[in-house]
């Protein structure tokens, strides 16, 4: 795949744009003022008042010196329509406030292409559909541009009726500074099945599970949790950042030759074939819809499962350990 950077990108396209920015969390937050730092015209579009009481969103787009407004206002007066709410909220949110003001010469923008590609959001023929997708959290991102650099990013296309859709999509990284780092072109399913099953598979589901088996299996042949901890989760940073600076041989050649040859003899003996049979189920389930299904029926129930892995995993030891080992890493303030 060929990666862009700034010198492929003409951001002027942008210069007569409103950019309404829907949702002012991590990414709407990161995202909004990046883009207004280089010069692009930005709104926030919010609710007010959220669950009875006042949003704190709304109030933090105020303090940042945004022009904040209600989400139907916002999409009515934007060109494009950026759209960084939770995905499980974003299809009723379009339905109620949004698409009565989806009209030909509108872009509707993503940063994940879950609603688009499960068809929980089916955009009108006539306007221009785009996704612009950071391979990072919103904080990074923002850390990253005020640094003078930016994160590697994904644009994709869904509809293009102006002509002009693959243009502004690549604008808006450059205005980010994505292009600074690199910017992969994609389509909408490729982001979505490939960024559902990294979540479940690796980043987050499966690097958890490891690190709490790990702990478990310490803590069970009686060694204290404190080493547990510190083997199976600490040093996991250590690890993962010689990884992303140098790649697996690199973090190879750093560790000791014991640990690359246990490295090399044991690890696939754990995570082997049953292991990516596995994985393979969880892009099928993800690639047909079943997951999708499942996590918005969760949604619609109140999210119980969730709320209850919340609550079981605040209790595991792993966590009780971990919050005191933490401890020991915030800097002391010398007493005089």
């Amino acid at each position: 795949m060929r990666i862009l950077h700034d010198e492929d990108v003409d951001e002027s396209i942008l210069s007569d744009k409103i950019i309404a920015v829907i949702g002012y969390g991590a990414q709407g937050n990161a995202q909004a003022n990046c883009l207004r730092d280089s010069g692009v015209n930005v709104i926030i579009g919010e609710t007010e008042i959220l669950g009875g009481k006042p949003n704190p969103s709304w109030k933090r787009a105020q303090e940042d010196g945004f022009e904040v407004m209600p989400i139907d206002k916002a999409a009515e007066k934007g060109d494009i329509l950026h759209i960084l709410l939770p995905d499980e909220v974003q299809a009723e949110v379009y339905e109620r406030l949004i698409k009565q003001q989806m009209k030909a010469g509108k872009t509707l923008s993503f940063s994940h292409g879950f609603n688009i590609c499960f068809k929980r959001i089916v955009p009108p023929a006539e306007v221009d559909v785009i996704m612009v997708a950071p391979k990072a959290p919103g904080t990074e991102e923002r850390r990253a541009y005020l640094e003078g650099f930016g994160v590697p990013g994904l644009v994709a296309v869904k509809q293009n009726p102006s002509g002009n859709a693959r243009e502004v999509a690549l604008a808006m990284t450059k205005a980010m500074h994505w292009t600074k780092a690199g910017i992969l072109e994609c389509t909408f399913e490729e982001e979505t099945y490939e960024d559902l099953f990294g979540e479940q598979c690796v980043l987050c589901g499966g690097l958890v599970e490891l690190m709490k088996n790990g702990f478990e299996v310490l803590v069970e042949a009686g060694y204290p949790p404190e080493m547990a901890y510190f083997e199976c989760v600490h040093e996991m940073k250590l690890i993962v950042d010689l990884i992303w600076q140098g790649g697996i041989k690199r973090m190879a050649e750093v560790i000791s030759n014991t640990a690359e040859y246990g490295m090399w003899a044991v690890g696939h003996k754990i995570i082997g074939p049953d292991v990516k049979g596995k994985m393979k189920e969880a892009l099928r389930r993800v690639e047909n819809g079943e997951f999708a299904n499942e996590w918005v029926e969760e949604y619609k129930k109140g999210i119980p499962f969730l709320k209850a892995s919340r609550e079981k995993i605040g209790k595991h030891e792993i966590e009780t350990v971990g919050e005191e080992i933490r401890k020991l890493f915030v800097k002391r303030k010398s007493v005089l």
